[in-house]
């Protein structure tokens, strides 16, 4: 079964920190875990005004 992520972009963009924060290395291993798109995911937050930081492994 796929693990939804909220659709609205904030909700999403703290719901995406929040999980690399507490439990993922980096946005490759929670986009594999969760069975999305990374770059799907960043463009529909990058829409909202996010961009992900790698060195801070989370969207700003």
């Amino acid at each position: 079964m796929m693990k939804k992520i909220p659709q609205d972009p904030a909700m999403c963009v703290s719901f995406v920190n929040t999980q690399l924060r507490d439990g993922f290395s980096d946005l490759d291993e929670f986009c594999r875990e969760f069975e999305i798109e990374r770059a799907g995911l960043e463009d529909k937050l990058s829409e909202a005004g996010y961009a992900y930081d790698r060195a801070v492994n989370r969207f700003k």
